[in-house]
């Protein structure tokens, strides 16, 4: 397909911040909302319809994932008492909804989305039963802007009790006994004078349900603390303690506060301070035995399970229940009652090498007693158990070819069965999945997953997947576009790149801030191991990801053109000069650097791939995909990189910008997933030679 791109107005003119020279010609692009930037926009909207509208087998490849979602998907339970809540999507719905199950087994819907909003735009944020599961607490968002709405409603008729109350974006909720108040994180409004003048301050306040939230909410802490710290709240089962912990943007750090509720009410705890100014991850559980149950990175960059009295939460009385694993990290825990006339049981969830497992405790030793059967190489989602009691827990869990089921683990018996299966059937194709280990450019391990075909011969169209950032581990998982691929003859593969959570904080650290480049090592390293094993060539190399794993791959685009064939660069961040002005941006210094501070500004410079473009450069075929209401990852970043590659390019592979509105960072629809994967997939396959449809593709190669 001959291209002729959009024009695209230059400005020439560099800038100079810290004494270096900065190119930006495309700034005109951040402003969405001018005349010269909707009309660009247009273009490149009405240049990616083509583009993908010529892509063969596109339609088939949505209707094989739409198939392959058919599986849908359940949550674990929440139980309070008899009554349990949980998430479902059966396969012939958009969106899951959330509902109630009582002790007959009678079901009740208690928050369909699509029932509020038949457009589906509107998402189900988070949600929170009261103790005794008689209220509920929900919070919703609209076309993707996660500007979260707080709603409760009574659980036993479905009718709402309050709400909407706005502005409780990432707000944690605590209820206190009886449901009739609870702890929550609300914003301040637009204009009131944050403290760090970056944007609208959260603070804790007590609400009781029906009061007026502006007039008569309590406000229990957060006064004096920076409008970038967040908050996690949980109060004890008998209602004497609030644990609190505070974190400023996406620091690896977390202050953390006991307040007593006993001696002069909710309304004002009294506080006691456990952890501040301390450079690790930490949070308190408070059970049933009256004890804290610390868990904690400090001193532990794989994480570790302490115990503490309440009468004493000073680090020095912190005991190692569980000690840090020097080859697994520690993700989860729950406590059981343990089998009759036996002590209470500890289950651990841990990491290792991204794939998870989960073993048995002594509660009060802390010595490992047995393992939970797993079906298999995995991922284990959570460990939730009866707050009252009981020997039960019950977890998700799911692999490359597994849909999520919920399993129950019975420490009577020491026995996992299945609680409940994903609600729909899918016939899924035949792979294989392993992991291998290769070197990195400074000899470092770094573990690779790859899906196969069962019976592959020979290199075959692949695609790498890679994230690298903010601590976030990738697991395995069942997801229907690796299988689509995989059962269309190509190989994918996920690398466990450091700055992600794979192995513990330090692996996080070693790709962070001025070690980033380590990052795009690691995954240029991952791109060579499939080459060098066989799976794949360069001419038959693609790569992808979203956010953070946008730059990821904006980097390896920059950097190894040569290395890749096709690239879809989804919701990326890549002027790293400008970041922090633009969406969530200013929350995310603690991972990149600031552009405000010489040294970091040099380190954010030296990769960021939109001044990495080169005029004249044979680049690969690129696609960006963004959303309009994206309040996490500006659009603007794509839109400048787009036009630069679109200008700079030597090669006659397309360089496209996918738009779509109503939509945000995530929260899609079943059917908006669907038609992006597919894209997305078939953008890969056009350009890696994965022949999807050949027949009817006269330009094929």
């Amino acid at each position: 397909m001959d291209i002729e791109y959009p024009h695209a107005r230059r400005d020439p003119e560099p800038r100079i911040l810290h004494g270096r020279t900065v190119h930006d010609p495309y700034r005109w692009l951040e402003d969405a909302d001018s005349e010269e930037t909707r009309a660009w926009s247009a273009a490149q909207r009405a240049l990616c319809d083509r583009v993908l509208g010529a892509l063969p087998g596109r339609d088939a490849l949505r209707a094989r994932i739409t198939a392959l979602m058919g599986a849908g998907t359940v949550s674990a339970p929440v139980w309070r008492g008899e009554r349990r809540f949980l998430t479902r999507r059966r396969p012939d719905q958009e969106r899951a909804v959330l509902l109630t199950v009582d002790g007959a087994g009678h079901e009740r819907v208690l928050v369909d989305p699509l029932l509020l909003d038949p457009t589906g735009t509107t998402t189900l944020d988070a949600w929170q039963p009261d103790p005794e599961g008689r209220r509920l607490a929900y919070k919703t968002s609209r076309a993707g802007t996660e500007e979260s709405s707080l709603h409760v409603l009574d659980v036993a008729t479905g009718e709402p009790l309050e709400g909407p109350v706005p502005r409780v974006r990432h707000a944690a909720i605590a209820w206190l006994p009886g449901g009739c108040a609870y702890y929550y994180v609300r914003q301040l409004p637009a204009g009131s004078g944050p403290v760090s003048g970056a944007g609208p301050g959260r603070r804790v306040h007590l609400h009781r349900v029906g009061t007026d939230p502006d007039a008569d909410d309590v406000l229990i802490f957060g006064e004096d603390l920076p409008d970038t710290y967040d908050y996690g709240l949980l109060v004890s089962q008998d209602g004497r303690w609030l644990s609190l912990g505070a974190s400023e943007g996406t620091e690896n750090r977390s202050d953390l506060w006991v307040g007593d509720l006993s001696a002069h009410g909710p309304e004002a705890p009294v506080f006691r301070e456990v952890q501040a100014g301390v450079e690790a991850d930490s949070g308190i559980y408070m059970w049933r035995d009256g004890r804290a149950y610390i868990f904690t990175d400090r001193d532990a960059p794989r994480s570790r399970l302490c115990v503490a009295p309440f009468c004493d939460l000073s680090y020095g009385a912190w005991r190692d229940l569980v000690p840090e694993d020097p080859e697994a990290v520690l993700t989860d825990f729950a406590i059981l009652d343990g089998p009759a006339l036996g002590r209470p049981v500890l289950l651990v969830c841990w990491t290792r090498h991204a794939a998870n497992e989960v073993t048995v405790h002594d509660l009060e030793t802390g010595d490992r007693t047995g393992t939970v059967p797993l079906p298999g190489v995995g991922s284990v989602g959570g460990l939730f158990e009866r707050p009252e009691g009981g020997h039960e827990a019950w977890f998700s869990y799911t692999d490359s070819t597994t849909p999520g089921v919920i399993l129950r683990y019975d420490a009577r018996f020491g026995t996992t069965d299945t609680w409940a299966q994903a609600p729909g059937s899918v016939d899924v194709p035949p792979v294989k999945s392993s992991q291998v280990g290769y070197r990195s450019a400074d000899g470092t391990t770094v573990h690779l997953r790859v899906v196969e075909p069962l019976h592959r011969s020979g290199p075959r169209p692949a695609i790498l997947f890679g994230y690298g950032g903010f601590g976030a581990a990738m697991v395995p998982e069942y997801d229907p576009s690796v299988l689509a691929w995989v059962e269309a003859g190509g190989v994918y593969a996920v690398a466990g790149l450091r700055g992600g959570g794979e192995e513990g904080e330090e692996w996080h650290r070693a790709g962070m801030r001025q070690h980033k480049q380590r990052v795009f090592d690691d995954f240029h390293a991952a791109a060579q191991a499939l080459i060098d094993g066989g799976w794949t060539t360069a001419a038959r190399l693609g790569i992808h990801g979203g956010s953070n794993g946008g730059l990821l791959v904006g980097a390896a685009l920059t950097q190894r053109p040569e290395l890749y064939r096709a690239v879809v660069c989804e919701a990326p961040l890549l002027d790293m000069v400008r970041y922090e002005r633009f969406g969530q941006g200013r929350l995310w210094a603690a991972e990149y650097g600031s552009a405000d501070v010489p040294e970091e500004f040099g380190w954010l410079l030296g990769y960021s791939p939109y001044h990495h473009v080169r005029e004249g450069t044979q680049y690969p075929a690129v696609l960006f995909t963004v959303s309009e209401n994206d309040a996490r990852v500006d659009p603007m970043h794509a839109r400048k990189m787009c036009a630069a590659l679109q200008r700079a390019t030597s090669g006659a592979a397309p360089v496209v910008l996918r738009g779509e509105s109503e939509v945000g960072h995530k929260g899609r629809s079943l059917s908006r997933v669907a038609r992006l994967a597919a894209d997305t997939l078939a953008f890969l396959a056009r350009y890696t030679g994965l022949q999807l449809n050949p027949e009817h593709d006269p330009q094929y190669r």
